[in-house]
């Protein structure tokens, strides 16, 4: 089954990046946030889930993302499937991604094609012109997704919150959006590209935390206040929050 999911990602890679190209070519004069061209990114990477029977999806809480509001969503991160299921939202955001996740053949130019924004860790002046990117992109009207952990979990618990994602919400007055994933850590854990049989998958979009509230919030306490309810929804036991 891992072979088959493999041959099948890279095959219908070669295929479904001359469509984004065209995509981009035809709608990149009028559509500067590249709102089309992430839907169809959306429909590719959601084929990975729709067509594996192993891998059952359910989201829940679409409806709480307010069209036309620019969020800065921020996720858990336990997978690679992680950002194939996050777009199961279909909803626009960009992405922060490491700038390797670029250098992958048509899935990492496709994903220089919507403007996705790289990182590239360690590297302060890479993360001040990452943060710069992100306070463009939400300018604009675009949401930022950022998975606050920073990388994937190594055993499925939460790792200490970066204040990046949260010290962003602060300065560009943004929203925060909360987004809890289940599910993906036991299918395709870290360290490993053989799926797991078959696992459920949930997404839950949970309530917002309004520009108010973040601004009025000291970024320390912000930080822990949001990692704790994903604690909470995870069914995890708080942890004190280590500096990020």
């Amino acid at each position: 089954m891992s072979l088959c999911f493999w041959i099948f990602l890279g095959v219908s890679s070669v295929l479904l990046f001359p469509v984004a190209v065209v995509i981009w070519a035809v709608t990149a004069p009028f559509d500067r946030r590249r709102v089309l061209l992430h839907r169809f990114t959306c429909f590719w990477a959601s084929l990975y889930t729709w067509l594996n029977p192993a891998w059952p999806v359910q989201v829940i809480g679409r409806e709480k993302i307010r069209p036309g509001v620019a969020y800065v969503m921020v996720a858990n991160h336990q997978s690679l499937l992680d950002i194939l299921v996050l777009f199961r939202l279909f909803r626009h955001f960009k992405w922060v991604s490491k700038i390797e996740n670029f250098r992958v053949p048509f899935i990492g130019w496709n994903m220089s094609l919507n403007r996705y924004i790289k990182l590239r860790r360690g590297d302060r002046a890479s993360i001040a012109q990452m943060m710069r990117a992100c306070e463009q992109e939400l300018a604009s009207g675009s949401s930022i997704m950022m998975f606050p952990e920073g990388t994937r979990s190594v055993d499925g618990r939460l790792r200490p919150f970066k204040p990046g994602a949260f010290a962003l919400a602060q300065r560009m007055g943004a929203p925060l959006l909360p987004i809890v994933l289940e599910g993906t850590g036991n299918a395709l854990p870290k360290r490993g590209f053989v799926l797991q049989g078959r696992h459920a998958i949930r997404i839950r979009v949970l309530d917002e935390i309004s520009y108010e509230a973040v601004a009025a919030a000291e970024l320390d306490e912000l930080v822990e206040v949001v990692r704790d309810r994903f604690a909470l929804e995870l069914g995890e036991k708080s942890l004190p929050q280590a500096a990020g």
